[in-house]
């Protein structure tokens, strides 16, 4: 890997913060990351992304942008979601790297130094990985664990176990990413799919500092139902397969049944076993068109082409740029 060449002005470093109802955990933010940048050797920002959040994050965003105008603020119309505001980040970043956190600070900011240093040595991409999910629930980690295993199975943009979010990319990295303009967005896997030589640290993961988590047990199933469907087809093949095989089996056990009645004499068997079969058959077939229903509603969602995400006012950026994307 060779080393980056870099100009004489020092590089400049966007951090990406997408903020939902955060007006806990802003400050503290605030005073812990700003130290560690100001160690860094770089010019910074940090682009905050309001995302309709309905307590106090905007006004105390605006606080910190009139204290500091490098903490910039890309508000949005209203909530539509972590992977729509971390787009809205990125298209708004204008450093020559840029890293994307959570507001909570269990993404350490001591970890920026390290990763800036895999940049200079001419890696595109530095992520962060977890070693370890000890404050996750029992049920969380081994969801994690099996989502991971099941997602890289059936994909071929293979995404690394245990490495969330918290990463550092290249702008050319984020230029690629700007040509992906599919509307139902699963960010792990675009960063996985754009590729790029990659860097990775590991790290212990700290409690959050404040405020609470806005990821429930149902938002993180249709966020999963969403990176398989995003980026394989095998759950709509399968179910070619397994038509294939009732009929074969199907066609078997007609073939045994005119068997026994012609040569045996056996009876057909009757009411309750022809009852299981079709409930059973009613079933999948309801499966595989709730399957094939998941796809089509992500088609329907793509042709209509809305905006990935909406704004309602920019805060530190060039009066020129564009206010709506």
């Amino acid at each position: 890997m060779l080393p980056r060449a870099v100009g004489t002005e020092p590089p400049t470093l966007s951090i990406v913060v997408p903020c939902f109802n955060e007006d806990d955990a802003l400050g503290h933010f605030w005073t812990t990351i700003v130290p560690f940048l100001e160690t860094l050797l770089v010019r910074w920002e940090i682009v905050f992304v309001n995302d309709g959040s309905s307590d106090r994050t905007l006004a105390k965003l605006l606080e910190m942008h009139r204290a500091d105008r490098r903490a910039k603020v890309v508000d949005l119309t209203r909530n539509f979601g972590k992977e729509a505001a971390m787009t809205a980040g990125l298209d708004h970043a204008r450093g020559d790297m840029v890293a994307v956190m959570d507001v909570d600070l269990q993404d350490p900011p001591e970890l920026l130094g390290e990763m800036v240093d895999l940049w200079r040595q001419g890696y595109d991409v530095v992520v962060a990985r977890r070693v370890s999910r000890f404050d996750d629930t029992a049920i969380k980690r081994v969801s994690a664990g099996q989502f991971y295993r099941v997602f890289n199975s059936i994909s071929p943009s293979k995404i690394p176990a245990d490495v969330g979010d918290f990463r550092l990319m290249d702008k050319r990295v984020v230029a690629a990413l700007q040509q992906l303009p599919e509307r139902v967005r699963f960010m792990k896997g675009l960063f996985a799919w754009v590729g790029f030589p990659t860097a990775t640290v590991d790290y212990e993961r700290p409690v959050r500092q404040a405020g609470t988590t806005k990821f429930n047990y149902w938002r993180l199933w249709n966020f999963a139902l969403d990176g398989i469907t995003s980026f394989s087809t095998l759950p709509l093949r399968i179910w070619s397969y397994f038509g294939v095989f009732v009929a074969t089996v199907s066609f078997i056990y007609g073939l045994i049944i005119i068997g026994q009645t012609l040569i045996f004499g056996i009876e057909v068997p009757g009411y309750a076993s022809q009852l299981t079969v079709m409930l059973f058959l009613g079933g999948m077939q309801l499966m595989g068109l709730g399957i094939m229903g998941e796809y089509l509603g992500r088609i329907y969602s793509e042709t209509k082409h809305r905006p990935i995400y909406l704004t309602a006012a920019l805060y530190g950026f060039a009066p020129e740029k564009d206010a709506q994307s």
